[in-house]
């Protein structure tokens, strides 16, 4: 006995609509000043973080933003393909616990040499990536 599955290929494809554009733009613009004015009043960083994030991820913006890189002609999708990459997320994420970790120890000079090459081998990834791929 066959068992049906509760998605179809239908619900799961997602269709943007033509003019997204008019109510990202604004809406982006509005999570920047936000986060920019949180800063300069200096309002607790966490709390600013997770309502940026949780806004982000209601609306759709980093999928949107992302989708604007994918536009670029022959690199653009090189790009989003390689931030969708398992390992730049994992190296990324052990870049902030050990960061985490050496700054509650005191080092915090060394994190910022440390996340300066962790950012720069990142960039290196990204560009051999696209590089590669177009050679």
């Amino acid at each position: 006995m066959e068992q049906k599955s509760s998605f179809s290929l239908e619900q799961l494809k997602h269709h943007f609509k033509r003019g997204t554009w008019k109510v990202m733009v604004p809406l982006l613009l509005a999570l920047v000043s936000f986060v920019l004015l949180a800063i300069k009043f200096s309002w607790n960083l966490k709390v600013v973080a997770a309502v940026a994030f949780a806004i982000g991820l209601i609306s759709n913006i980093f999928l949107w933003l992302l989708s604007l890189v994918a536009l670029t002609p022959l690199v653009g999708p090189l790009i989003v393909k390689v931030l969708a990459l398992p390992f730049v997320w994992v190296v990324n994420g052990l870049g902030y616990l050990v960061s985490f970790v050496a700054i509650r120890r005191g080092y915090s000079r060394d994190v910022i040499t440390y996340r300066a090459l962790t950012i720069a081998l990142l960039i290196g990834i990204v560009i051999g990536f696209v590089l590669g791929s177009l050679l």
